[in-house]
């Protein structure tokens, strides 16, 4: 369903696996925050140091059961942990090197995302990184209507109708919440990283790494 949804998500996931080989470090925990069923650990713990711990969390109960089931599936023999939490409430981000967010901090109410930036700077390492794919907003509004309209046709490509397409958007409508790319390289800034950039974009969606 994601490959339908998201637009290059296999492309995504091998980028990711590639920066978080850069910056995993041994005997450190990465963590993937948002991380429905550990895709992305399974992407990437070949790239890793063998004495890495995966830390998955997630707000739905129903997706750690799906990932652990996954997990067991495919005879993920790496150290790992998965928490039900609300990210709202905060974030346990303990002796990182590497922090996932993938289409997750966009859900986190705005009133809230500082906090959840800071818990991951405070938790990560010198030297670690985040890495956060997010929707995002454009300056313009005439560009902004012109991704999110491509977006949708990326969607009718892939075969959702247009009355699902409809019944999701207006699902997300006041859950989803992006920020302008300015806004989240200010918030990223502002609690504790040194520098960041975007490694991926495609209309309204982007990739940005940043570093401790």
């Amino acid at each position: 369903m994601l490959s339908r949804s998201v637009p290059f998500y296999d492309e995504l996931q091998r980028m990711i696996k590639e920066i978080a080989s850069e910056f995993a470090y041994p005997k450190t925990n990465i963590y993937d925050l948002g991380c429905s069923t550990c895709a992305s650990f399974l992407a990437i713990h070949k790239s890793v140091p063998p004495d890495v711990k995966f830390v998955g969390i997630d707000s739905s109960p129903e997706m750690i059961k799906k990932a652990k089931e996954k997990l067991k599936k495919e005879r993920f023999s790496r150290k790992y942990e998965l928490l039900h939490l609300d990210l709202n409430k905060g974030v346990p981000v303990k002796n990182a090197s590497v922090v996932i967010m993938n289409l997750t901090l966009q859900f986190i109410r705005p009133l809230y995302r500082q906090r959840v930036i800071a818990d991951i700077s405070k938790g990560l390492r010198e030297g670690g990184c985040l890495i956060l794919i997010e929707k995002v907003l454009s300056q313009d509004s005439t560009l902004n209507r012109l991704f999110i309209k491509k977006y949708y046709d990326f969607k009718k490509r892939n075969g959702y109708s247009q009355l699902e397409i409809a019944q999701k958007r207006e699902a997300l409508e006041n859950v989803l919440v992006p920020y302008h790319f300015d806004e989240n390289r200010e918030l990223l800034l502002n609690h504790g990283f040194k520098g960041c950039d975007i490694f991926f974009r495609w209309y309204n969606f982007c990739g940005i790494v940043a570093i401790k």
